[in-house]
């Protein structure tokens, strides 16, 4: 039985009683308009806040009119009978039966990710369709990206407007939570990605009735910011959080762009919060996206507030390293390519203060060097990286093979926490396009011309007819391209060679990630680094990658077996170069040292 019951939304009293409450601080009247029945008139509380009882149970379909012409779908919604504009439905937050039901999930240095889009795949119950053959690679955890309704039946997830309604074109909210059980009956964990830091285009009537939901003083890229000054902002937020954790039982989340959130204390008041409703003995991990690098939010004293960040800095050199690109937020990387990979891997973020050359010299980030290595997710790949690019391209379509096979070899063996896109595993060429099914052709033209003016900055799209070959996200045949397909010729060989990697991380750095930390890099040549880092049982583990395409020289001090070295991994023909005291081009290996 859900024990949470957030302030925002319609709450089921009894079977066939339910309470209903909204925040209309910039109205004087409101009522509840429940299909089939008369309207309700709703009281007026304090602070803006209305509430009505009525006779209505699990399945009512109502809106609130907020004024003669006008009824809005409830911000709370927690399923909707259609579309964004449409309807909410009363739901029963019991009604599904829990198989694992002794779930408290799984620690956090056990994390494997992938991060998958659940339309993509068949909606709630196409994921769950592919958890088995996930879970036999050696995944401890899917993250979603976000579920919240949004309009049409495609879409990234970031235009959501109903943070608490699963959207119906994935599924029902049983469904979703059929999928995480199926998930926890294998020993997966779920997460979700939750968008905080804006609302979609379409759907989003708060304006209407709580313009002090926004601000007028700082504007976002998505438009007006949100006002996390105000209490019930503040709350609406941070019980959905609490909503996704207790009533469906995800086991964390990941937090969209919070650099865009302005009130950098409520980041601190939402992980306390969340910290303090989950019950003793549940592992419950929290996750951020932030390109302010706030190394301070990752700290574990004196509380503890969030497990990881998304590592971009991580992503942006090595994908600089296997692809040469140099344009957009790549420019700050361009240089010194070996110190930042050596940076990124002992201290985690590679700005840590320091001026971009992207950024307009602006400084960027926190020291991190004291953090554990488990602090930083470490992905080659997810969905900004691929889609963001005007045509979506993998880099199974823009790498050397041999290099990204080196690169993802770093990534799973490394102590940082790796994490796949979906496709990666099969060694997917499909590409993953930007695509929304906005419901107007007003909005749906905006987007599709301002994406490709986007990329007018490039050299490649200078010309205004190569902008015009960028697909246009609103079409349909744009979301049926990113549908990842497995080639059967390679997909085979791509899980083996994961899976291999994956038994190994399992068996010889998990066991150890705890108390783990850096012992300093070397230097080895332009693109090849040597990172060492002390286990928690004492152990060192030895990771060496060369991304040149010549070989380089490096001492193999206590690696063979007789001096008491253990080599985990390696590419093709580093085994023969050994004996050389050569790394070769486009190589990796992976060594367990003695205690040093």
């Amino acid at each position: 039985m859900s024990s949470f019951n957030p302030s925002f939304g319609a709450r089921l009293l009894a079977p066939d009683r339910t309470l209903f409450r909204l925040w209309a601080p910039g109205r004087e009247a409101v009522s509840v308009e429940i299909e089939s029945m008369p309207p309700v008139p709703m009281n007026r509380l304090a602070d803006g806040w209305f509430e009505a009882e009525a006779a209505a149970g699990a399945g009512a379909r109502y809106k609130f009119r907020i004024s003669g012409d006008l009824a809005v779908p409830d911000p709370a919604s927690r399923a909707q009978a259609g579309d964004v504009h449409d309807a909410s439905v009363v739901c029963n937050p019991d009604s599904y039966q829990w198989k694992r039901k002794d779930w408290t999930g799984r620690p956090w240095h056990e994390t494997v990710l992938v991060e998958l889009h659940a339309g993509a795949l068949g909606g709630f119950e196409g994921v769950m369709q592919q958890l088995p053959a996930l879970a036999d690679l050696g995944i401890t955890a899917i993250e979603l990206m976000p579920v919240a309704d949004f309009p049409g039946p495609r879409n990234w997830g970031y235009d959501g407007v109903l943070p608490y309604a699963p959207d119906a074109a994935y599924g029902t909210p049983d469904q979703l939570k059929a999928l995480v059980d199926a998930a926890h009956e294998l020993d997966m964990m779920v997460f979700l990605d939750v968008v905080y830091n804006h609302f979609g285009p379409d759907g989003n009537y708060l304006g209407t009735y709580a313009p002090q939901f926004f601000r007028d003083d700082i504007h976002t890229p998505w438009g007006q910011a949100i006002d996390f000054r105000q209490r019930p902002v503040r709350d609406f937020f941070i019980e959905n959080a609490i909503y996704w954790l207790d009533e469906f039982r995800f086991d964390g989340l990941r937090f969209d762009a919070v650099h865009a959130i302005s009130d950098k204390d409520w980041l601190v008041e939402m992980a306390q919060r969340i910290r303090a409703a989950m019950p003793p003995g549940r592992h419950v991990h929290l996750v951020l996206e932030n390109d302010d690098n706030s190394a301070r939010l990752l700290e574990r004293a004196p509380s503890h507030l969030y497990d990881a960040q998304w590592n971009d800095d991580m992503h942006h050199i090595l994908h600089v390293m296997l692809t040469g690109e140099r344009e957009g937020y790549y420019a700050g990387y361009i240089n010194q390519w070996a110190e930042k990979l050596a940076r990124g891997l002992s201290e985690g973020f590679i700005y840590q203060g320091e001026a971009s050359l992207y950024a307009g010299g602006a400084p960027r980030g926190e020291p991190s060097g004291h953090l554990p290595p488990t602090s930083f997710v470490m992905f080659l790949q997810n969905h900004d990286q691929i889609g963001n690019r005007a045509f979506g391209e993998r880099l199974t379509a823009l790498a050397n093979p041999h290099a990204l096979r080196a690169a993802m070899a770093l990534q799973l063996l490394s102590p940082h926490i790796p994490m796949l896109f979906m496709g990666e595993e099969v060694g997917a060429t499909q590409p993953f396009l930007y695509f929304t099914s906005h419901l107007t052709q007003e909005l749906a033209d905006a987007v599709r011309n301002g994406r490709r003016q986007e990329f007018a900055r490039f050299a490649a799209f200078s010309d205004p007819g190569q902008r015009e070959r960028i697909p246009d996200p609103n079409a349909e045949e744009t979301f049926q391209q990113s549908i990842p397909q497995a080639d059967p010729t390679v997909a085979q060989s791509w899980r083996e060679w994961i899976a291999s990697l994956l038994a190994i991380r399992r068996t010889h750095i998990v066991p150890r990630l705890e108390g783990a930390a850096s012992l300093g890099t070397e230097i080895i040549a332009p693109a090849a680094v040597k990172a060492r880092w002390r286990m928690g049982d004492g152990k060192v583990l030895m990771l060496a990658i060369n991304l040149g395409t010549s070989g380089v020289t490096i001492a193999y001090d206590r690696l063979a077996d007789g001096q008491g070295g253990t080599l985990l991994f390696a590419t093709d023909g580093v085994e023969d170069a050994i004996t050389r005291n050569e790394l070769p081009g486009r190589a990796f290996l992976a060594v367990l040292e003695p205690s040093a």
